[in-house]
């Protein structure tokens, strides 16, 4: 006997409606969460990464680092930068055992205006990941989106083949950027910008259409499919959500990278989703065409004060997390250089 759509809907999660319109990718460190949900891709940054990094579960690849480290020589620096290198790459190849399509891989957020910095990084990540076997085709390079970072990305993307992800990305400026600069892929952040929203206006509510995050990623997907043909390839991946809301109010962006929490949780509601996204509708919006080059990329980003201060929060809390997870792998180098 036949079921009818409707009610195969209602015997689907929220979650497997999704992955009919969207790709779905694990946000965590956690390669366990990873199995559990079966998504294409994952993302990884240094917050997930220090978290993942102090589970028992996960000190031989600390372990392993850290030898890797120290056998390279060097500084006390640079043996750390080294272990650090290697424990991202150690995390990245572990979540590829688990995931059929891509994982990406952080640049250190302190080097977030310096672009040789982040480009040399970048290549040392992406060599490591090819000492090992893997092909830099299913590594995506996490960027900050600052002006510096973009241009990064553009010189990785042109010179290198290297695919990057740009993420802390919070303007309309910003992806117009990211767009011109040809990068495979953008991270707009939902969550933080919702959570700015609560933070400095009077409202404090809001129902998944009317969400700020969720309007913010709606204009960037409309507007990159809206002027594809110029060609705009990059593709939209909304991050950093709030609740499930959220998510399914992006249902049809190209991809969505959702942490496990809430993966649990469409996995577990059996509500009607709809495509709020789609190519066509796209098309129908009355977005101009704009370019931007720095002078007017920094203007117009300038122009959002919620972007200006949200990117620098996260360029802040992302190093922060970095200089917690260096303080740790040197405490333990020190410990094993002196056979503790």
């Amino acid at each position: 006997m036949s079921v009818s759509p409707d009610k195969r809907r209602k015997m689907e999660s929220a979650l497997e409606q999704i992955k009919k319109y969207t790709v779905v990718v694990a946000d965590t460190g956690d390669f366990n969460a990873i199995e559990e949900y079966k998504p294409q891709d994952a993302t990884t940054n240094p917050s997930l990464i220090l978290a993942a990094a102090k589970m028992p579960t996960y000190q031989p690849l600390v372990e392993q680092a850290i030898k890797y480290g120290i056998a390279n020589g060097g500084s006390e620096e640079e043996q750390v930068t080294n272990a650090i290198d290697k424990l991202f790459v150690n995390f990245g190849l572990e979540i590829l055992k688990k995931v059929p399509g891509r994982v990406s891989t952080e640049v250190d957020a302190r080097l977030s205006f310096d672009k040789e910095a982040m480009v040399s990084r970048a290549r040392r990540l992406i060599s490591l990941y090819e000492e090992a076997g893997v092909s830099k085709e299913r590594i995506l390079i996490k960027l900050s989106s600052t002006w510096e970072g973009i241009q990064a990305g553009q010189e990785l993307e042109e010179k290198d083949g290297i695919h990057c992800n740009m993420t802390l990305l919070f303007s309309f400026a910003q992806a117009v950027a990211c767009a011109e600069a040809h990068i495979t892929l953008i991270s707009p952040f939902v969550g933080r910008i919702l959570d700015w929203y609560k933070e400095n206006a009077d409202r404090k509510n809001y129902e998944p259409h009317e969400d700020p995050g969720v309007q913010s990623v709606t204009k960037i997907y409309n507007y990159y499919k809206k002027f594809s043909y110029t060609p705009y390839t990059t593709v939209v991946m909304g991050a950093s959500f709030r609740n499930t809301g959220e998510v399914k109010a992006l249902a049809g962006c190209d991809l969505l990278t959702i942490s496990p929490g809430l993966l649990g949780e469409l996995s577990q509601d059996h509500s009607a989703v709809t495509c709020s996204l789609t190519p066509q509708g796209a098309k129908e919006c009355d977005l101009e065409k704009v370019h931007l080059d720095e002078k007017s990329f920094r203007w117009l980003h300038n122009e959002d004060r919620m972007a200006v201060e949200k990117l620098s929060d996260g360029i802040r809390k992302f190093a922060a997390d970095a200089i917690k997870l260096e303080a740790m792998i040197k405490e333990r180098m020190f410990n094993v250089k002196n056979g503790q």
